[in-house]
């Protein structure tokens, strides 16, 4: 029996207005709404500022799934969290909940400035629905947690932003319900109180909880999550494995991720009367079909062509990977005298390369592939620029939190090579890592 169970929710907002719908009207909406059922949208005419936050989402969640809601700013994501929370209600459509709800929506809502920490855990904790007991139990974990002994006792106006919303989390972070939903509280703080945030958080999960999780930080969407619930413009494009759900969101339009494009089969010709393409493929290093690999895992490309015409000096195949905006991060040409002339003759090839694991940074790549027959001239008889993307992600275990030493966050950049290091002191010898 399912935990969470959303039917066709629907949120509606008029841009520009407020609500100022009179008693009748709201008694009357409520009747309406009980007589259809709640669950088929009512026959009011479409209006001009008529703005859909969520059209139509369904779903099922079993007892202790982690789900990631992901989607990019203005999808309807934080909406669809208050709405299972009960902080608002869905215009059309309904959601079943069953078991206590924790929120963290918006950390630190319900704290009062001219209160001390002290008094602000008690007061937040009842709030979020602990009673005056569950919190005096759980009082001293919770300021170990927050990592602001010192202040416990001093106005909470007086707090930095980042002690503020370490206490806030630790608050929310205590509860014990059979549901958390989060709404992006793990980018609190700095990296050593993420990675307690992203320790809690796992400990939710392996207690058996059910958690729905929104986070625009990939990585750890997939650490966390086992399944990923794609939004778009208020309805759901994807749902599924949460790699799957992260390369399908960070997919461009027009772009494919199968990991395989065979144009043969498909009926394309692409090519000339000098070669062809028959084929692009990516592998994993055991040779599976794959297009979302592990941060440290090689990626085999592969290109099957055919030669129609001879080539007097070379004809090579050469592939090309574009980061995510487009834009060309490195082109990998095969070298003809490492092959002779056995590669320029007219029949059917297959060419493969890898990049190696540990090169490329976590993000969406797309992969481009050419042939370069030379006769003596430079001819291209293709060049097929988007052919597929994959996806990179990285899994936060215990090898990857040794490397990221304590940051939690996204890296920068579209590379992320493990080159050598050497550091030392100006009072002592070299140091390397052993």
């Amino acid at each position: 029996m399912s935990i969470i169970t959303a039917r066709s929710i629907s949120k509606r907002y008029r841009l520009g207005t407020l609500n100022a719908a009179t008693l009748r009207e709201e008694i009357q909406s409520l009747w309406d709404r009980w007589r259809r059922g709640n669950a088929a949208p009512a026959p009011d005419a479409p209006r001009d500022d008529d703005f859909w936050a969520l059209r139509d989402v369904s779903f099922d969640i079993q007892e202790g799934d982690v789900v990631g809601i992901i989607g990019g700013n203005g999808a309807g994501k934080s909406t669809l969290l208050k709405v299972l929370s009960r902080i608002t209600e869905p215009t059309y459509g309904e959601a079943r909940i069953r078991g206590r709800v924790a929120s963290l929506l918006e950390v630190g809502t319900g704290f009062h400035p001219e209160l001390s920490g002290r008094e602000n855990i008690f007061l937040n904790g009842t709030i979020l629905g602990m009673s005056k007991g569950e919190v005096k139990a759980k009082f001293d974990e919770i300021v170990d947690f927050s990592g602001i002994e010192k202040f416990i006792d001093t106005p909470v106006k007086r707090y930095s932003s980042g002690m503020y919303v370490r206490l806030a989390f630790a608050v929310a972070a205590h509860l014990d319900p059979e549901i958390m939903i989060v709404d992006e509280v793990l980018a609190v703080g700095d990296g050593e109180f993420q990675k307690k945030c992203l320790g809690k958080m796992k400990s939710i999960h392996e207690s058996g909880r059910t958690v729905l999780f929104v986070s625009h930080q990939l990585n750890m969407l997939t650490s966390l999550c086992t399944r990923g619930i794609v939004l778009k413009q208020g309805t759901v494009s994807f749902d599924g494995p949460v790699d799957e759900a992260v390369l399908h969101y960070r997919r461009h339009a027009g772009q494919r991720g199968e990991a395989t494009m065979d144009f043969e089969q498909a009926g394309m010709r692409v090519g000339d009367s000098a070669a062809v393409l028959h084929r692009v493929r990516l592998e994993t290093v055991e040779g599976r079909a794959c297009n979302t690999f592990e941060l440290q895992e090689s990626i085999v490309m592969r290109i099957e062509y055919s030669l129609f015409l001879p080539a007097q000096r070379c004809a090579v195949p050469s592939f090309f990977v574009f980061d995510g905006m487009g834009d060309m991060l490195f082109v990998s040409v095969a070298v003809a005298a490492d092959f002779g002339e056995a590669i320029n003759r007219p029949g059917r090839y297959i060419a493969s390369s890898t990049i190696p694991g540990g090169l490329l940074n976590t993000g969406t790549f797309t992969l481009g592939v050419q042939l370069v027959w030379m006769n003596p001239d430079v001819h291209k008889p293709f060049f097929e620029q988007n052919v597929m993307t994959f996806q990179v992600s990285e899994r936060l275990d215990e090898q990857a939190e040794r490397t990221r030493s304590g940051y939690m966050g996204e890296h920068p950049g579209t590379i992320r090579p493990v080159l050598p290091w050497e550091i030392r002191s100006v009072d002592s010898a070299a140091h390397k890592p052993a």
